[in-house]
């Protein structure tokens, strides 16, 4: 590997950890309101044009997770529903509800904070995003701030066991 391939790789985690820290403020959001503590953002070109945080139990509406909110902001500001130039930070690995709502966004590249093994559609159970059937393969990064990801989850169903 050259050293420009290096840097080039440094400075793409670089970016990577600091949009990560942006979802993680966004899932806190969520812990606030009493909802399990996910955040998702969408950039594109360097900018954020989407961000969610659950909000099920806030909105009684099952749709109201965070990639979905994303999702939407996202599109309107693009002025399309295809979201191809753009990648997504996700603190938690996406349910398939969500995992189907990227693909069919056509967003290229998911990076994801902690693993979802009782849900995740990106890997843990199923592979919705790389599923070679669909029309659309996303890029998976996973495991940037990983252990940061899963301490907001720990610790929200710590409380939640409490009370």
């Amino acid at each position: 590997m050259s050293i420009e391939s290096q840097q080039e790789d440094n400075k793409e985690q670089v970016n990577h950890e600091k949009y990560m820290k942006i979802a993680l403020q966004l899932a806190q959001k969520a812990c606030q309101q009493d909802e399990v503590p996910i955040g998702a953002l969408i950039v594109y070109d360097g900018k954020i044009i989407g961000e969610g945080y659950n909000q099920r139990n806030m909105q009684k509406n099952p749709l109201a997770h965070a990639e979905i909110q994303a999702i939407h902001q996202a599109s309107k500001y693009i002025g399309d529903w295809r979201l191809e130039d753009c990648q997504m930070y996700i603190t938690l690995e996406p349910c398939p509800m969500c995992a189907g709502a990227i693909v069919q966004a056509r967003i290229p590249q998911v990076i994801i904070g902690a693993d979802n093994p009782k849900a995740g559609c990106a890997g843990s159970i199923l592979n919705l995003l790389q599923e070679p059937h669909f029309n659309h393969q996303v890029e998976i990064i996973r495991g940037v701030l990983k252990e940061e990801s899963s301490l907001v989850l720990k610790n929200f169903f710590k409380q939640l066991r409490k009370s």
